[in-house]
């Protein structure tokens, strides 16, 4: 009972690893899987957020700029000496000198009350004195001083905001541009991933029924070999019937092969489009009639609407950023103002310091003469101008060329698709016929094989005409941008 319940666990651990390692699909699973998980798609979806992410740099760069500075700085012990010129060394005033002269001078100006002349204060002297020819040769006279310059720190904080410039607002419409570019890219993309997957679905399909073909048709010859081999036994039949149906069946064998080791490189090429890890194994759950009626490669084709083709949306938006270079080369003719305000705290301060604790201003940059740079560079940025909308042009004249050529290559598709899916059913009818000739005795193993090369070749031209049938239809509907 006990080695009973350890097999069933085990059985049931089996199957649930194997249900992990095994994914199905049908074609619309499949591509939306793909649509969410292909790495393609991952780094175009990163693009634009990273766009996105220009886009609010470009807008920043014109938002208030805050910036903080701290710094330090050590003189050595440096004494800064004022000397006004036209004193010495041997010139040193003392306080009651100065104190003397002034009384001297003061009695001198002693005024005359009676008359309406007051005496002369030491406030007016010093106020006369401030600034006038005489404080001069006063200062110059006094012996030279000086200050010792002591270790200094500052901390700045310094706010600044642009007010005008003609370019930054060019350059924000660039970065903008340059999103629905990155968005284009993306929607081209899932185009070419659901072209992809589509592709590679429908050839996994095809590659499974080339497969059921051989392995059916291995099985008719081996049922046919082995009948002969009995009549060989019997004398009924020559040992060359039964080595041609021999090399004929290893033909058929390798082929088999060959094409077994394909489905499992179309499985693989699958799995990178699905973003899918190489050990999970898939299946296709739609058939390929289900694959062909979803398509309808037969549909009538509308007509060709240039502006809705995404590579001619690409072109436009290139132009349209082109446009916006040349603008943004003019505004360089224009000034850029910009206002700013900073705020110095001294943390430590020499004994001579004219640094103001607030400070504001405004900058305007006029540019004036440049030797031309300027204007080179507005006629280099229209020349790439130019040379966008010839780009326009050619993509749209080459566009409506591939509609054409795609609706002549679909036409020639379903020609030859009705063609060869008649050819199948005459050479599958002549093979029966000539194996019930051979089985009665009235056809040779030779036209027996023959036929049967005939009935698979027909098989193959016809399995890729339907290859050739849906991969124009597909093409037709990317251009289209109905995919």
């Amino acid at each position: 009972m006990k080695n009973t319940t350890i097999i069933i666990l085990f059985i049931l651990y089996g199957t649930i690893v194997s249900a992990q390692n095994r994914m199905s699909f049908s074609l619309s699973e499949a591509q939306d899987y793909a649509l969410e998980h292909n790495k393609t798609l991952q780094n175009a979806r990163s693009d634009i957020n990273s766009s996105e992410l220009k886009v609010k740099e470009a807008i920043s760069q014109g938002l208030p700029q805050v910036s903080a500075t701290l710094d330090w700085m050590t003189y050595f012990g440096y004494e800064m000496e004022f000397n006004f010129g036209m004193g010495g060394d041997d010139i040193n005033f003392t306080p009651d000198q100065i104190a003397d002269a002034s009384t001297q001078t003061l009695n001198e100006f002693s005024g005359v009350p009676m008359m309406g002349l007051n005496p002369v204060t030491q406030q007016d002297l010093y106020n006369y004195q401030a600034g006038s020819f005489f404080e001069s040769q006063l200062s110059g006279m006094m012996p030279a001083t000086s200050i010792k310059m002591t270790d200094a720190s500052t901390a700045q904080l310094q706010v600044a905001q642009l007010i005008f410039s003609g370019q930054y607002w060019a350059g924000i419409k660039v970065a903008r541009l340059g999103r629905i570019i990155a968005e284009q890219g993306l929607e081209n993309s899932v185009l070419d991933i659901k072209e992809s997957v589509t592709n590679s679905y429908i050839m996994a399909l095809i590659t499974e029924q080339s497969i059921a073909t051989f392995k059916q048709s291995i099985e008719s010859m081996n049922e046919i070999k082995g009948h002969t081999q009995n009549m060989f036994e019997e004398g009924m039949a020559e040992q060359t019937d039964v080595d041609q149906l021999s090399i004929q069946v290893n033909m058929l064998q390798n082929n088999l092969r060959s094409m077994e080791r394909g489905l499992k490189m179309v499985h693989n090429m699958m799995k990178f489009q699905l973003g899918l890890n190489y050990t999970i194994k898939i299946q296709l759950s739609d058939k390929l009639d289900d694959v062909l009626s979803s398509i309808d490669p037969t549909a009538p084709v509308g007509d060709f609407i240039v502006d809705n083709n995404i590579l001619y949306q690409l072109t436009q938006t290139q132009i349209d950023i082109t446009q916006e270079m040349v603008d943004m080369e003019r505004w360089a003719y224009a000034p850029t103002i910009t206002g700013f305000y900073a705020y110095n705290q001294k943390l430590l301060t020499t004994g001579f310091d004219m640094t103001p604790n607030n400070m504001a201003g405004i900058t305007m940059n006029v540019p004036i003469f440049q030797s031309g740079t300027r204007k080179h560079k507005v006629a280099q940025a229209r020349i790439e101008l130019d040379k966008a909308e010839l780009n326009k042009l050619m993509v749209k004249e080459q566009l409506e060329l591939q509609q054409q050529q795609l609706v002549f290559d679909l036409m020639s598709a379903i020609e030859n698709y009705d063609t060869q899916k008649e050819n199948v059913e005459i050479a599958k009818r002549v093979f029966n016929n000539v194996q019930n000739k051979y089985e009665q005795g009235m056809a040779s193993s030779l036209d027996l094989t023959q036929t049967n090369s005939n009935y698979l070749q027909a098989e193959s031209n016809y399995i890729q005409s339907m290859m050739a049938l849906l991969q124009a239809r597909l093409a037709i509907d990317k251009l289209y941008n109905q995919l």
